[in-house]
């Protein structure tokens, strides 16, 4: 007799057309908002339908006597994960970063509820696949594997720690300049930039990526499961009293970036693009950032082992 998972977690979050509603109030209000911009609502129907109806998919094929659990992402900060779930993240690709900060070893899962909208870089799935994807979590059978992905973690001087599996920023929250003292291979420069980012080999195809093709930089990057980050300084500004030496370079496992903050107020961390849950980084305050020990497991196709997963 196949085992059973002990509870399934799905994870969604809103859709564009939801988020319109939760503004407006109804339906009428919203098309009325885009109508007087020139726009439609229509493309947002569109996305909602087939997200809903990708869901519908997935919560049929759950059987009906699962133990499970529906979570929106603006819920998971006050969500206990249990160490023997399955999480099922239902969305576009950028829910996989948002959940991995709370998950501790848990098997993730991601399930591209409308491949016409998403691209499905890290929702790989389909939700036909559920019925398959739970009897591989349960049993270990079919053609899937867990392919563990390197997070970043960024540890202050107090204690206080952050996640990110595609990326940790550290700039002003402003945008505006950010002073700070920046050390790296023993190295230690003061810097006025735009921030920094330290990016994982996932985040790599991201927001590193755009950064490193527009610097014409052609270093290999990070594969997602080498525990190994890059890190960029956004347009530092050389001064009588800063440098732009260091700018770019790798931090391997075992490494720290080091950096102390000279920002009155203002300072900032946060990671995966999420600036609502973030760590201040204001004068005084310092931070390492380097490989966490904790990986995301996340399920892939069995194939996807034998090359780099994207």
């Amino acid at each position: 007799m196949s085992k059973r998972v002990a509870r399934i977690v799905v994870v969604t979050r809103k859709t564009p057309l939801e988020l319109l509603l939760s503004r407006h109030g109804t339906l009428g209000q919203a098309k009325f908002y885009l109508s007087t911009r020139g726009q439609s609502i229509e493309p947002l129907e569109r996305i909602h339908e087939g997200v809903v109806g990708g869901l519908s998919t997935v919560l049929r094929a759950l059987p009906s006597d699962q133990k499970f659990a529906r979570v929106d992402r603006d819920e998971l900060d006050r969500f206990l994960f249990a160490p023997d779930d399955v999480v099922m993240m239902v969305g576009q690709d950028g829910l996989v970063p948002n959940v991995a900060k709370y998950l501790d070893g848990q098997l993730a899962i991601g399930i591209n509820p409308d491949p016409k909208s998403y691209d499905g870089v890290l929702c790989r799935f389909p939700p036909e696949a559920t019925a398959a994807l739970l009897e591989f979590a349960a049993n270990g059978e079919g053609r899937f594997a867990v392919r563990p992905r390197t997070m970043a973690e960024a540890v202050r001087e107090d204690g206080q720690r952050l996640l990110g599996l595609n990326e940790i920023f550290l700039g002003h929250h402003t945008h505006q300049s950010a002073r700070y003292r920046l050390t790296a291979h023993g190295e230690t420069e003061r810097q006025s930039s735009s921030g920094m980012i330290c990016a994982t080999g996932t985040g790599a195809t991201g927001w590193a990526r755009s950064i490193a093709e527009q610097r014409g930089i052609t270093s290999p990057m990070p594969d997602p499961t080498t525990p190994s980050l890059v890190w960029f300084v956004r347009e530092p500004f050389p001064s009588v009293a800063t440098g732009t030496a260091l700018n770019f370079g790798f931090v391997a496992a075992g490494e720290a970036l080091e950096l102390v903050s000279e920002m009155g107020e203002g300072g900032t961390l946060f990671a995966d693009g999420i600036e609502s849950d973030s760590v201040e980084f204001s004068s005084g305050q310092s931070v390492r950032i380097s490989v966490a020990p904790r990986q995301l497991r996340l399920v892939v196709p069995q194939e996807a082992t034998a090359s780099v997963a994207s």
